[in-house]
């Protein structure tokens, strides 16, 4: 929201239903900073009420979402016949890339650093050990000393048929289906919820790491919003792309690699809206576009000097004051 109030627009903000406090707290220290009272107006319910009802909205012309590529689409439908303006931000499937020259140790960091950003790693078979041993190992660190929490997402709903405080999510269900066993894929670590003190109460899932993915498995195409990472052999470069670019999603992608020439081509081959070399795929730049193509967003970029256009409009002003009216540049004096 805040580019849209610099660009000078009133804000109506609706958080997800299942995390309400912090949008709660940020509006209360907007007010609080001076900002109009009118100026933002907060708004909480579920999204298939409140969410709905803003968007239908005749009043409401510039809608921005984030969330689940199934939700985006029927917004999209609706902005569509009410010839609105929409932004999305919708489903990723970051994929890491490493080749046989990367630093290994730079992209396991990277690894853990992005671990539950639906991550899968796609190696070729010389570096698959070295990725997989070293990933297994460090995550078991890991989780030694830590837990992992399977959040809530929109769309996420308890299980009302248990007590309160053993009630599941819809999320936690996707994550322990979203491993692969079914399809062949071995579990090096983790694949089931922790249990001990202090475990009890909530949605926890460990660490794990699958090896023996193959592209166009479930696990690989799907999101899964877990601490679940897909080790995925290829042969090249080129293959290693043509993996990325067969999930139905396009928001980032990585690549470790010392060669400059198998970098800068791979910028323009991977089809994603981001694209790092020898980084994590989630470690945006505030200042630069942030967005992605195909089911992840509609063209339009979060972040960065792109976002001023979608919340601003371009008027174009002609003044004259010769007295003479000016023909037009394809019109010729009779």
């Amino acid at each position: 929201m805040f580019p849209a109030l610099l660009c000078g627009n009133a804000v109506i903000f609706k958080p997800a239903e299942d995390v309400p406090h912090t949008a709660h707290l940020l509006v209360e220290i907007l007010l609080e900073a001076g900002l109009p009272p009118e100026v933002v107006q907060l708004v909480h319910g579920e999204g298939s009420v409140v969410g709905k009802a803003m968007v239908e909205h005749p009043e409401v012309p510039v809608v921005s979402f984030t969330g689940s590529t199934e939700t985006g689409s029927v917004i999209g439908a609706t902005c569509g016949r009410m010839h609105k303006r929409l932004s999305l931000e919708m489903g990723g499937k970051n994929a890491m890339l490493v080749m046989e020259d990367a630093d290994l140790d730079l992209a396991l960091e990277g690894a853990l650093w992005e671990r539950s950003a639906r991550p899968a790693s796609v190696v070729p078979p010389r570096v698959a050990w070295s990725c997989t041993s070293g990933c297994t190992t460090s995550w078991s660190r890991w989780c030694a000393i830590g837990r992992s929490g399977c959040a809530s997402v929109p769309g996420s709903t308890p299980d009302r048929r248990r007590p309160p405080h053993q009630r599941g999510c819809s999320q936690e269900g996707r994550v322990l289906r979203g491993v692969g066993r079914d399809e062949g894929a071995q579990v090096l670590i983790g694949g089931e919820r922790p249990t001990g003190k202090g475990l009890e109460r909530g949605w926890f899932y460990k660490p794990t790491v699958l090896a023996g993915v193959r592209a166009g498995m479930r696990v690989e195409q799907e999101e899964i919003f877990g601490p679940v990472l897909s080790v995925i052999k290829v042969g090249s470069l080129d293959e290693a792309i043509a993996v990325n670019n067969d999930v139905k999603y396009g928001l980032s992608s990585a690549l470790y690699t010392r060669d400059v020439n198998a970098a800068f081509g791979a910028m323009g081959e991977l089809d994603t809206g981001i694209t790092y070399v020898n980084a994590p795929t989630i470690g945006a730049e505030a200042h630069l576009p942030f967005g992605g193509v195909k089911q992840t967003g509609n063209g339009h970029r979060e972040g960065g000097w792109e976002v001023y256009d979608f919340y601003s409009e371009t008027k174009v002003i002609y003044v004259d004051f010769s007295g003479k009216l000016q023909r037009a540049q394809i019109d010729t004096e009779i």
